[in-house]
């Protein structure tokens, strides 16, 4: 179901910008852009908010008005809101379905039910927000977003996409590497403490596999 214009919110306050600046949480290496006329040109609208307004890079769609950007963060997100600068006109996105860790989707994937949906709006300058549902959009490690439809032209056009939220570092897991025997031995555990653990373990053994413990 589409979320309906009105929940969308204005705003235009200097802190704007450090809200709006999950984009420099993108892993660009992992972002890709389904029909997008110029390679690499859908990776050029997730900029700073003072440049929402430039122009001169934009993404516009090849084939239909359909674009489907993938991409991952460098950790984990929680979106909480989305600001969506079209080209002008007819040519600007009129419908966002948004994908949590779904990336990469192709556009029959993205037929499917979305984790949210936005009625989009002309917004030249970037003030018309869309909130997300945010307990839907924790632990955000990738986004799919995909603009659908267009207010009537060949193409989409799209100038400033913004994201806002919280960002979390990914966690550095340590690697244990444990060194088992298949068969254990009191006659290769000489001191007392491995004596004391493997009579533990022995006493914790089924009965049928004790005798497999001890050869003297």
């Amino acid at each position: 179901m589409s979320c309906c214009s009105h929940e969308a919110h204005q705003h235009d306050d200097p802190e704007r910008g450090r809200e709006f600046s999950l984009y420099t949480k993108i892993d660009f290496q992992t972002m890709v852009c389904l029909n997008e006329a110029v390679e690499g040109a859908g990776a050029t609208v997730f900029k700073p908010w003072d440049m929402r307004k430039d122009k001169s890079e934009f993404v516009e769609s090849d084939a239909d008005e359909e674009l489907l950007f993938n991409f991952s963060f460098t950790g984990s997100v929680k979106l909480k809101g989305i600001i969506v600068i079209g080209g002008g006109g007819d040519s600007d996105p009129s419908h966002l379905k948004v994908f949590k860790n779904a990336a990469p989707m192709s556009f029959d994937d993205a037929r499917r039910h979305a984790d949210q949906e936005f009625d989009l709006q002309h917004d030249k300058d970037g003030l018309m927000e869309y909130q997300t549902k945010v307990t839907r959009f924790n632990n955000s490690e990738s986004l799919s977003l995909y603009f659908d439809k267009n207010f009537g032209a060949d193409e989409t056009k799209i100038c400033y996409i913004g994201l806002r939220g919280d960002f979390s570092e990914a966690q550095k897991r340590g690697v244990v590497i444990c060194t088992y025997e298949s068969s254990a031995q009191l006659k290769d555990h000489k001191t007392p403490g491995h004596q004391i653990f493997l009579l533990m373990a022995f006493l914790r053994t089924p009965n049928h596999f004790r005798m497999k413990w001890f050869k003297f």
